[in-house]
């Protein structure tokens, strides 16, 4: 898939949010800059705005490492694990220990060794222009059986 605009963006996060339960999980990859938290906020905003909730102000949580967004009766955790060093700063986050009423984004989620088997991964890349993005995504565990490509 192709993003030439961050209206694209916005129409893609729509897509996934509608896909979106309790308990979701989803990895996103990609360089600095490439629109992991353009799309991060659209995401959050639009199960905000489907929720009958005001929209929040959505920050990279680069410096916090975590923030949390409340949509009715789901809890959004956003995760940005940049300024992590190893694994071991990532087990006293505590992030898969609550799963059943959140859902859980995780920006760099290369450090992490043991990755839940049920996850969506969202890979961005530059194209060559560098104008648009291309992204790839994956279903894993109980996800492989969605068309999540034809999103």
């Amino acid at each position: 898939m192709k993003l030439v605009s961050i209206k694209e963006t916005n129409n893609f996060s729509k897509k996934i949010s509608n896909i979106l339960k309790k308990g979701d999980i989803i990895f996103l990859y990609g360089e600095i800059g490439v629109g992991k938290t353009t799309f991060v906020r659209f995401l959050i905003n639009n199960l905000q705005e489907a929720s009958g909730v005001k929209k929040s102000e959505v920050l990279s949580p680069t410096f916090n490492i975590v923030y949390d967004y409340d949509v009715k009766k789901v809890k959004i955790l956003h995760y940005d694990l940049y300024r992590l060093k190893n694994y071991n700063d990532i087990l006293e986050l505590g992030m898969f220990e609550t799963s059943e009423n959140h859902i859980k984004i995780v920006e760099w989620p290369e450090l992490i060794k043991f990755k839940p088997k049920d996850r969506i991964d969202i890979k961005f890349k530059y194209a060559k222009n560098g104008d648009s993005r291309k992204v790839e995504i994956f279903g894993l565990g109980k996800y492989k059986y969605y068309k999540l490509n034809e999103i």
